[in-house]
């Protein structure tokens, strides 16, 4: 690679960076903005949720967007809207006012994110070097989020709001690095128009309902919650409808005929699933029922970050060794292992007793993130592949969005004891990693020839 190359995918590794070290020191601050703003856990939840529900929703119109328009317009353009509502999000007087200002922030990055994605996997050549760069891509956006437990940890220290004013001088960094050193896209595709606006209204609202059906099943009615689920339902199939009719579609649906393609997005879907809901769980336990301050929580969870290390170093050498499919299937068992270990939660447990489960997590992220990404956006035509990102993230924020209520309402709705909810809701993420662990492990007997994407 030139040292063009090098230097266009260190900025773009430093988006990726700043969008990992984000969500994590939220994570780690949760507790104090509860305290201050007087949040229940419910809306504790959606202080996250509401940033992958942004995130997750508008991402499909980002990545298409980027295809359209120009990946390095929706790159920098967007990297300025995320700069200036992390800032607000610091700003924040009421619950409300942050969950709107994380939703903002959240589509941001849903613009943001894939365009980046797509700069890269167009910017190198297909195979050895652009899985370099994917990896070491992959591996920077994992350093986000471990270094960022422990920065989270620090600013919480000071106060809370700083875990919001932090980001925003980051971003002006990184702002300028891409002002100078990203170069202009290739003249994008107009054939199609413009972007399917409808398509991307009725896919946001559908993510919404289905989220909002489960975080408030233990607190409505079963006719209410199958109201919700029933109208997240019809949007999702509103959407199909209208991408059928569409001139201009949000997404090529002749692209899910690729069984490949939905293994890969269904396995990033419970990756994040389990991981975000773990995380939320984790993080209260320690901090609500163990009383532990937000630093120790920080420096306690810093294992999840050992993908940070390993994967730019070793998994592009196992990727070389045994493939993509073995690494996804052997990660996910990994991760598996790590959430069982968990189970049985004690109210006393010693770091100790917790790391063992912890460094499997990290080490089966390591092995899961980066191959998950070379194989969602391998054969993919570069008009395209905005769309493959976007659809491989919004599959990302999803889960994380699912898991996050799914493991909150457990934790909720669970009799018994604080310790019996936590106990009970962990059995969340462990479910979706060996959901996730059958699917892999079902691509390794399917997926021995590349499979080409349908046109």
């Amino acid at each position: 690679m030139t040292a063009r190359n090098w230097g266009v995918l260190m900025v773009l590794c430093g988006a990726i960076f700043l969008e990992g070290i984000d969500v994590a020191m939220l994570n780690v601050a949760l507790p104090a903005i509860r305290a201050e703003l007087g949040m229940s856990t419910g809306e504790l939840q959606w202080v996250m949720s509401a940033y992958v529900l942004g995130y997750g929703g508008f991402m499909l119109v980002g990545g298409r967007a980027a295809d359209l328009f120009g990946r390095r317009r929706m790159f920098i353009g967007w990297l300025a809207v995320f700069l200036v509502f992390s800032g607000l999000g610091g700003l924040a007087s009421d619950g409300w006012m942050l969950i709107v200002a994380r939703f903002v922030t959240g589509v941001a990055a849903a613009f943001m994110t894939p365009a980046g994605l797509s700069i890269i996997t167009t910017s190198f050549e297909e195979g050895p070097q652009r899985n370099r760069a994917l990896l070491v891509y992959s591996g920077t956006a994992a350093g986000g989020f471990s270094i960022g437990l422990v920065v989270g940890g620090l600013l919480t220290a000071i106060g809370w709001r700083w875990v919001f004013f932090a980001p925003v001088a980051m971003s002006f960094l990184i702002l300028v690095g891409a002002l100078t050193l990203v170069p202009e896209s290739p003249q994008p595709e107009r054939r199609a128009g413009r972007v399917d606006v409808a398509g991307g209204v009725t896919i946001t609202a559908a993510i919404v309902l289905l989220v909002l059906g489960v975080e408030r099943a233990t607190h409505t009615s079963i006719e209410s919650t199958l109201i919700t689920f029933a109208a997240g339902g019809a949007l999702l199939a509103a959407f199909v409808a209208t991408e059928r009719r569409a001139t201009a579609p949000l997404v090529r649906l002749g692209i899910f005929r690729s069984a490949s393609l939905l293994r890969t997005n269904a396995i990033g879907m419970l990756l994040f699933s389990g991981f975000f809901g773990f995380q939320f769980l984790v993080v209260l336990y320690l901090q609500e029922l163990r009383g532990w301050s937000t630093l120790q929580t920080s420096f306690a969870l810093i294992a999840l970050g050992l993908d940070a290390v390993l994967a730019p170093t070793l998994t592009p050498w196992l990727v070389r060794r045994f493939g993509n499919a073995r690494l996804i299937f052997g990660g996910m068992l990994v991760a598996a292992l790590g959430y069982a270990l968990f189970l049985p939660l004690g109210a006393d447990w010693t770091y100790a007793a917790m790391a063992p489960a912890l460094v499997l997590l990290g080490v089966g992220f390591a092995l899961v993130y980066g191959p998950l990404t070379i194989v969602a956006t391998d054969g993919v035509e570069d008009s395209e592949q905005g769309l493959a990102g976007g659809l491989l993230y919004t599959s990302f924020q999803f889960g994380a969005a699912l898991g996050l209520a799914g493991a909150a309402t457990v934790n909720v709705a669970a009799p018994g004891t604080p310790l019996d909810g936590f106990r009970a809701a962990l059995a969340v993420p462990f479910a979706a990693a060996l959901i996730a662990t059958a699917i892999a492990a079902f691509s390794l007997r399917t997926g021995r020839r590349r499979e080409p994407i349908p046109a």
